[in-house]
C-alpha cells in the first residue's frame, strides 16, 4: 500500500456509500472511487452503514473518518483528506491475544486517575521475532498463560502503531500479580456482552470482537485506523 496525497471523494447514493471494489494478494477490499486513480475497471457497489462498518475499506484513516462522521449522522460530502496510517513505516508494532474463555475476554485492567481502563494482552514485537511467537511470549509474561496461537483477526493503526491481534487458545491459570509482567495492570475477565461498553483499547475493536464472536470471525483481518481518545465513549464505527 502506498500513501495517497490527493483528497478523497466521498460519494453517496441515497443513504449508501459508493466505493470500488478492488483485489489484491489478500483478496477483496473497497476504496473511495477517484475517476483519476481508480483501478480500471474496478466495479462500483453501494454499501449501507450496517455494511462499511465491516468492511475492509482503504485508506484506513479516511474510512475511519467517514464512518464515525456518517454513525453520528454528519458524514462528509467530500473531499476529505487522505490518510493512510497503513502505508507509513511502525514505529512500534504490537502483537495481541484474543483469549475468550466462557463467555469472557481476559483483558489486562489499569487505573488513571481513578478511573479504570483496559488493554488487550500483548505487547512489542521484538527484533527477530514474528507477531505469533511475540503474542505468544507476551501472553506468558502479563498473565503467566499458555497460548496457542490461531487467525489473525485485526490489524490496528494509530500513531505510527502497527497492531496485530490475533485468537489465542491459552492453558492455565492467570498468575499471581507478583510474577506478571503488566506495568501495574491485573488481568480480569470481562463478559464478552460488557465488551462494547468497556473502555477498552482498541476502541473500534472492543465492540467488533463482541459481534464476531456471535456471528462469526472475519475470514480475513480487520483493518481499523483507530483515533478515539476517550474510551469511556459509545463507539459504532
Amino acid at each position: 500500500m502506498t500513501a495517497e496525497t490527493r483528497p478523497v471523494t466521498v460519494r453517496f447514493d441515497a443513504d449508501q456509500l459508493v466505493l470500488e471494489l478492488r483485489h489484491d494478494a489478500e483478496g477483496a477490499y473497497y476504496a473511495f472511487p477517484d475517476g483519476r486513480s481508480g483501478a480500471p475497471g474496478a466495479p462500483r457497489v453501494a454499501l449501507s452503514l450496517a455494511e462499511a462498518v465491516h468492511a475492509r475499506i482503504r485508506p484506513a484513516g479516511t474510512a475511519e473518518t467517514v464512518l464515525r462522521a456518517w454513525t453520528e449522522g454528519t458524514a462528509p460530502p467530500g473531499p476529505v483528506p487522505p490518510d493512510d496510517p497503513a502505508a507509513v513505516p511502525p514505529v512500534r508494532v504490537r502483537a495481541g491475544a484474543i483469549v475468550i474463555r466462557d463467555g469472557a475476554m481476559l483483558l489486562i485492567r489499569f487505573e488513571e486517575g481513578g478511573a479504570p481502563y483496559y488493554e488487550i494482552p500483548g505487547g512489542g514485537v521484538e527484533e527477530g521475532e514474528t507477531p505469533q511467537e511475540a503474542v505468544v511470549r507476551e501472553l506468558d509474561e502479563e498473565t503467566g498463560l499458555t497460548g496457542t496461537v490461531g487467525p489473525e483477526v485485526a490489524r490496528v493503526w494509530r500513531g505510527g502503531r502497527h497492531e496485530h491481534y490475533f485468537l489465542v487458545s491459552a492453558t492455565g491459570e492467570v498468575g499471581a500479580p507478583e510474577t506478571l509482567d503488566t506495568y501495574g495492570g491485573t488481568p480480569v475477565w470481562i463478559p464478552l456482552e460488557h465488551l462494547p461498553d468497556t473502555p477498552l483499547w482498541p476502541r473500534r475493536l472492543s465492540w467488533r470482537i463482541e459481534h464476531w464472536h456471535r456471528t462469526g470471525w472475519p475470514d480475513r483481518p480487520a483493518e481499523l485506523a483507530d483515533s478515539i481518545t476517550d474510551l469511556d465513549r459509545p463507539c459504532g464505527w
